[in-house]
């Protein structure tokens, strides 16, 4: 790489520094932190979206807990020496104010590393700001020539490259920094954006020159994934790619990065385990209450791709104390594949326009599969869908996607997502609960009909919405519930079950839904009933329902497989005994197919893996795991938020939509309709 390619690179890095800081002043802001100095810091202000709120805050809490943990151990005891905390790439982060203003600094000191231009912009605006002039008291600035451009009696500003290691080594001692001194050294997204050689260096630098030293760092990993390869994405497009995560995807393989770079302890966890074992329950129930939230499956996904690692040595700090939760982190990992299910791109630009959306729903009918609602592209810009899309077979392999209108005076299509759709007649549906926003629930209950032109033309279709059951009828204002299709007493029923409202993030409610008259009814259930949840599974069995899975209390996801069974007297629940356990997961699909209920992608954070295909044998209650081969599929697969098809004739399942809201790298969507052969499924069992 030549001299200007690295100055461009440089520049990209920095820039995210100038991103990330908007970031951290905006989770102040918004409460999430205390930080009154986050502000002080950065030009400007940005009001950042709920996601990334949660983002920074895991972030946030996770390096203070470490640096909390530090500071406990180092300067408690009487005659101890001075600590100190070295932050590598510390851009515009205001550790050193936050610290300083909490009384934490009476027997430490702070040392800041980044990018020349980077430190002496932070230093100026710390002399041009009065309140923070006034944490640091007396101070002066370094010669224009010299690396160190801020100099207080506890912290120092210096301006290096990281890469410069002989640089950097004789630039610390003349600021003062002490070798045998008890050490924290911090970086936050800063190794992986050097080069391998440059960061295994770095790595051992430390643990050479620090006898008593913490090395903490937070970083990206699981790049192979689908969300993996979109986080890779975004930053090659920002110039400033993630190197080593090849060499180094996982928290075992960083572990024993630091292991053998001299480093004689290391822990390391993944934020979802941080989140769940180390904040108390009260703190995630505060944080989670801030504001309007939605986005759990990117929540749960970033916090999988991010970690938190502690290295130690010395005899000070060489126990892996700092990550070591109370109770460990349940891991269930699914049982070994049984299989493997092919998938294949089954649509493409020269069979109609892109099918990009997620949180919509989709059914079966007789022109084809017709998909309402969600979020996605339209027309250029992204946004609540209001366009129908109908998937017709245009030969016995192939088929054809496109956009179809709606007409009707007495009702519009409203734009909703995470709402259900059932099929009542070949040309007829019925749309179920829903929302507008996180805040704005859908109102009312849609019934969908398919038109077609007086000539009959397959090409002149469009959907007629009305108004179905009573006015004003407020009982569903929930979304990403269930509804299945029921029987009792030879009558057809939907039933509605479970979801989240505007005031309950979890309901545990159900209804009925007589569909000849379209009005509510009670009928008996016993049993006990299954816990609350949201973003489940729902199938339609021997006259009853199949709920599997879904998000529950505290946002956790679940594994439970409950039967709703049908009784001469009503409905009776009964729990699925299933072995081996399944993994936890939600906003999955689902379908039965010859007698096993089969679990379709979904999210999950009790595991590594990537959820494939889970196959429940509803007889015996035994399970078994199979992989999707996508090398078929030329983007990534992201299998949550979709819809899905069960075609049992072909021995097919089509999957249409999904993707997300990925943090900050941007909305993805599966561009393309999918199909699953499941002829495995009847010849392996």
């Amino acid at each position: 790489m030549g001299p200007r390619s690295r100055e461009r690179r440089a520049g990209a890095v920095q820039s995210t520094n100038d991103s990330s800081a908007l970031s951290k002043s905006s989770l102040a802001t918004r409460g999430y932190v205390r930080d009154a100095f986050a502000a002080l810091l950065v030009p400007g202000s940005a009001r950042r979206a709920p996601l990334i709120h949660r983002g920074y805050y895991v972030r946030a809490r996770a390096v203070r807990h470490c640096v909390r943990a530090f500071l406990e151990r180092t300067c408690a005891a009487p005659g101890a020496p001075r600590a100190q905390i070295l932050s590598l790439g510390a851009g515009s982060d205001s550790l050193y104010f936050r610290l300083k203003a909490a009384g934490r600094l009476s027997w430490a000191a702070v040392f800041e590393v980044d990018f020349p231009d980077v430190a002496r912009r932070k230093s100026q605006r710390i002399r041009d700001t009065p309140e923070l002039c006034a944490i640091t008291g007396p101070f002066r600035s370094g010669d224009p020539a010299s690396a160190l451009c801020f100099e207080s009696s506890d912290y120092r500003i210096l301006g290096l490259d990281l890469r410069q290691l002989e640089r950097l080594d004789r630039a610390l001692a003349a600021a003062g920094l002490d070798e045998a001194a008890p050490t924290l050294l911090l970086a936050e997204a800063v190794l992986t954006y050097l080069e391998p050689d440059n960061a295994a260096a770095l790595i051992a630098w430390a643990a050479q020159r620090f006898p008593d030293a913490l090395f903490v760092i937070y970083e990206q990993m699981r790049p192979h994934d689908p969300f993996g390869q979109f986080m890779q994405q975004h930053f090659q497009q920002l110039n400033s790619p993630l190197h080593g995560l090849d060499r180094f995807p996982d928290v075992a393989s960083q572990q024993l990065r630091f292991l053998q770079a001299g480093w004689t302890a290391c822990r390391a966890m993944d934020m979802n385990e941080f989140y769940r074992c180390l904040l108390p329950a009260e703190e995630r129930r505060r944080m989670e209450n801030l504001e309007p939230f939605d986005e759990f499956e990117e929540w749960h996904l970033k916090c999988a791709h991010y970690f938190i690692l502690a290295a130690s040595k010395g005899d000070t700090l060489s126990q892996t104390w700092v990550l070591s939760p109370p109770e460990l982190f349940p891991r269930v990992e699914p049982a070994s594949p049984s299989g493997t299910l092919l998938a294949k791109v089954v649509t493409s630009d020269s069979q109609g326009p892109h099918f990009k959306r997620y949180g919509h729903a989709s059914v079966l009918l007789s022109p084809g599969i017709l998909s309402a609602g969600g979020f996605g592209e339209q027309e250029g810009r992204h946004c609540r869908v209001s366009k129908f899309h109908l998937l017709s077979r245009c030969c016995d392999f192939e088929w054809k996607g496109k956009p179809i209108g709606s007409r009707g005076t007495e009702a519009q299509w409203d734009g909703r997502l995470y709402h259900t759709m059932t099929r009542l007649s070949d040309t007829q549906v019925l749309v179920l609960g829903g929302r507008l926003s996180p805040v704005t629930p859908a109102v009312g209950i849609l019934q969908l009909r398919f038109c077609k032109s007086e000539d009959d033309s397959a090409e002149d279709l469009n959907v007629t919405v009305t108004k179905a059951g009573t006015e004003g009828d407020s009982t569903l204002s929930c979304w990403r519930h269930s509804t299945t299709q029921v029987s009792y007493e030879n009558q057809k029923y939907l039933f509605v079950y479970g979801g989240r409202s505007v005031g309950e993030p979890v309901l545990s409610d159900w209804h009925f839904l007589h569909v000849g008259t379209m009005t509510w009814v009670r009928i008996p259930v016993e049993g006990e009933a299954p816990g609350g949840r949201h973003s489940h599974s729902a199938c339609s069995w021997q006259g009853g329902a199949l709920i599997a899975g879904g998000l529950g209390a505290s946002e956790e996801p679940l594994s439970s497989v409950v039967f709703l069974k049908p009784t001469t007297c009503g409905f009776l629940w009964e729990s699925v005994a299933i072995q081996p356990p399944i993994t936890p997961r939600y906003s999955h699909t689902a379908h039965v197919l010859n007698g096993k209920l089969l679990l379709v992608g979904g999210v999950w954070i009790h595991s590594s893996s990537v959820p494939g295909v889970t196959v429940i044998d509803l007889t015996t209650g035994l399970s078994s795991e199979f992989q999707i081969d996508t090398t078929g599929v030329p983007w990534p697969l992201m299998l949550h938020n979709h819809t899905s098809i069960l075609l049992p004739e072909e021995q097919q399942l089509l999957l249409l939509g999904g993707g997300g809201n990925c943090f900050s790298f941007g909305t993805y969507f599966n561009p393309h309709t999918v199909t699953l052969d499941l002829s495995s499924l009847s010849a392996g069992q």
